[in-house]
């Protein structure tokens, strides 16, 4: 009771609740965009480009939906598959991939379903290339 007097008894003034309103979300957007950023520098992104045999297409794009959706589904450092094909040539195929970190696109490449669809694409893709690339930036529509 006595510390619910002393709180009446106070008085704020609007600029001195208006600073700590602008301090208190100051910090709050300093943390996000540190964390953000020390983020974006531990994450591994990259860039595989594949030719995949013409005449499998078809199974080539069922095995790969499969592997990506269960490994963003059941492995937290898996961030992002994104799988495009080319409008002229469907069976040039470019795929982007965002991991947490090093570790986690290691313990990726080790997952059951990762080595099925290795198992299973073997045979129908013609050519691999993979390459590591530095996300520079990102921008998207709020919750996509």
């Amino acid at each position: 009771m006595k510390t619910l007097k002393s709180i009446n008894k106070m008085q704020f003034s609007p600029i001195k609740l208006l600073t700590a309103i602008i301090t208190v979300f100051t910090l709050t957007l300093l943390f996000s965009t540190t964390t953000i950023m020390a983020q974006e520098k531990t994450q591994m992104v990259r860039l595989v480009k594949i030719k995949v045999d013409p005449l499998q297409l078809d199974s080539y794009n069922i095995a790969l939906k499969e592997q990506m959706t269960t490994a963003v589904r059941v492995e937290l450092g898996v961030l992002t598959y994104y799988a495009v094909a080319d409008k002229n040539d469907p069976s040039q195929i470019t795929i982007l991939e965002i991991y947490a970190d090093t570790v986690a696109y290691q313990s990726h490449i080790e997952t059951a379903h990762f080595k099925k669809y290795k198992e299973t694409v073997k045979n129908m893709v013609k050519s691999l290339e993979l390459m590591d690339v530095s996300l520079i930036g990102a921008a998207k529509k709020e919750g996509l």
